[in-house]
């Protein structure tokens, strides 16, 4: 497989003869405010340049979004993709949410869906501690991964938008995924804490997938992340896990 770190959390996998989207955000830099209540909330996104053209981004055979928030989907990457594009949401009501932005080829990822042979699980996620949850669900609202299987290919587990926590283990544990992209920006809100992975996470990650090579993705592109690849490079060198983490820049492409 091919995987492209776009920008955030968006990516472009070649996976068994197929070229997935994935959580398409093609924003231009500093067009949206700030997340309210977040650190940095005065800093507008997305907080870097989209640097691969958006003609090669929607170039491809199918769409996979893990849930619709604002660094995750918007307006222009809606305008941009061709309206009978393969779309793979979490569940019916993004489906619904989807669909009334004209998209007529939308599926919930419901039933363990193939497309070209891939098959895709619906993972779950959680978008913060319970504590946070609980606070502020009506914005963090559900979340979800997806693990990519084809019997040409390694597997591949897209954790999306969650911290560590028992979901995640499980996956690990069950799976046994060869592949494991994190989004780890430590995304903060104020006063409750992370909502995506941090350092620590990370390492819990890579000591519960011995097998798995660990990308880093979701990083320096929004107002709350208090986590930079730098910090997260010298993170991984101190913690000995450069054999297995990789933390691609912007438009790199990984081998897998």
């Amino acid at each position: 497989m091919n995987l492209r770190q776009i920008r955030n959390a968006t990516l472009l996998l070649d996976y068994a003869g197929s070229r997935f989207l994935i959580d398409p955000w093609f924003a231009a830099k500093g067009s949206q405010p700030g997340f309210e209540g977040t650190l940095n909330s005065h800093l507008r996104n997305p907080t870097a340049e989209l640097v691969v053209p958006i003609a090669e981004l929607v170039d491809v055979d199918a769409v996979i979004l893990t849930h619709v928030h604002p660094d995750h989907w918007d307006d222009v990457a809606a305008d941009a993709l061709r309206k009978d594009i393969p779309f793979f949401v979490q569940h019916f009501g993004d489906k619904a949410t989807i669909e009334q932005a004209g998209f007529t080829n939308v599926h919930a990822l419901i039933g363990n869906p193939t497309f070209n042979g891939v098959k895709l699980t619906r993972t779950p996620g959680q978008h913060g501690s319970d504590e946070c949850l609980q606070a502020a669900y009506e914005i963090l609202g559900e979340v979800c991964g997806v693990l990519f299987t084809h019997p040409d290919e390694k597997s591949l587990y897209l954790a999306g938008d969650t911290v560590f926590n028992e979901y995640v283990a499980g996956m690990l544990a069950i799976h046994a995924p060869e592949v494991v992209v994190m989004n780890c920006c430590d995304a903060q809100v104020l006063g409750l804490g992370s909502i995506i992975m941090n350092t620590g996470d990370v390492k819990s990650v890579y000591d519960a997938a011995p097998q798995a090579t660990l990308v880093a993705s979701h990083m320096e592109a929004v107002n709350h992340a208090a986590l930079t690849r730098a910090e997260l490079r010298a993170f991984v060198q101190e913690n000995r896990m450069g054999d297995r983490v990789l933390i691609p820049a912007d438009g790199e492409t990984l081998r897998l």
